[in-house]
């Protein structure tokens, strides 16, 4: 019998700097100026269903114009601390030891670290000399996902074996001050900056990972991503995400379940990446949920915004603590995330 990687915990981290949405919608304002262009656009704010975000910077830095090299040096700085916190905290969610350490998966998409994150990691917390490192990039929202089957995979192969994921996300940074383009509008509505963390090993207690997959869709390449400018990265969102969620999601999502004999109707709970609201009333009718039905991802949302590949994390962390909190058990359940490629990624969870 196969011996299966099982997820041992997860934990989040936020930076300092609170972000409260109808504290943004008031600098938006001044930044921007009134202007019936401006007027039009508002009402995403209101429409997110965001109350709070968290950056790491203070609101009063996007008051000023900002280059490419000092958004990625704040990147670098803020990104190793939140995923040190992170780190530390599953450690001890799970009682075990940095030295346990034998690899690690990082994700991220929101800065450029060479050395990698996980070798600033390695020197910041002096974890062995030996851990094996997978630095991933480019997978944008669906790397939450995506990143955790990879760690799976380095985990299903070396059995007893600890393996550390993590993510971290900085969107706030990509603000852009003079950039009326309707993605960077919904960008500055949605974006928030967080880190996760996660153990893996075939050696320890919790839910079984047991199955993973993705789907890209052809012809999708400009859906969603970043374009590259001299002060920073910029948002690309297609106004057609809700559609082809609402429309090809379902499709994808049956495949892949039945390559390993499942339905979408054996899932008992939906972990789901809250890239909005509107995407999220998208996936409810795409997997024929009720409207309302993705609780915790709504108020992960609420709580936190769009994270990127971070989010999801949340939103696992979140369903993990309300079942231990109230014994509520589930059986299986499914991780869904979308990003750049299109694609979306998945990945079964067996608490049985």
């Amino acid at each position: 019998m196969a011996v299966v990687p099982r997820l041992l915990a997860v934990a989040t981290a936020v930076p300092p700097y609170p972000l409260d949405q109808s504290d943004v919608i008031e600098r938006v304002k001044l930044l921007f100026g009134r202007s019936p262009e401006l007027d039009r656009l508002l009402p995403v704010f209101l429409n997110t269903g965001i109350h709070r975000r968290y950056s790491c910077v203070p609101i009063e830095w996007y008051d000023r114009a900002h280059g490419w090299p000092e958004r990625n040096r704040i990147y670098l700085d803020s990104a190793i601390d939140l995923l040190e916190a992170a780190t530390q905290q599953v450690l001890n969610r799970t009682g075990r030891h940095k030295d346990d350490i034998d690899s690690i998966v990082v994700v991220s998409t929101t800065g450029i670290a060479t050395p990698s994150l996980d070798a600033l990691l390695i020197e910041r917390m002096g974890l062995r000399s030996t851990v094996q490192r997978s630095p991933i990039f480019g997978l944008g929202c669906a790397g939450g996902v995506l990143g955790l089957t990879r760690a799976t995979s380095q985990a299903a192969v070396a059995p007893g074996e600890t393996v550390l994921f993590l993510v971290v996300e900085l969107c706030a940074l990509s603000f852009r001050r003079d950039d009326w383009s309707k993605s960077n509008i919904v960008a500055t509505a949605l974006f928030g900056d967080g880190a996760a963390a996660a153990l893996l090993s075939t050696d320890g207690e919790g839910p079984a990972l047991v199955a993973a997959g993705e789907h890209t869709w052809p012809g999708s390449l400009d859906v969603m991503g970043w374009d590259v400018a001299d002060d920073g990265l910029r948002a690309i969102f297609s106004r057609d995400i809700p559609n082809i969620v609402t429309t090809r999601l379902l499709d994808a999502a049956s495949e892949f379940l039945a390559r390993y004999g499942l339905a979408i109707g054996d899932m008992d709970r939906f972990v789901c990446h809250p890239g909005g609201a509107k995407v999220l009333e998208a996936i409810e009718h795409a997997f024929g949920l009720g409207q309302g039905a993705l609780v915790e991802a709504r108020a992960v949302l609420r709580d936190y915004g769009n994270m990127s590949a971070a989010t999801v994390m949340f939103v696992l962390e979140r369903i993990l603590a309300q079942a231990r909190a109230t014994g509520a058990r589930w059986e299986r359940a499914l991780m869904n995330a979308l990003g750049p490629g299109f694609t979306a990624g998945f990945l079964v969870l067996d608490n049985r």
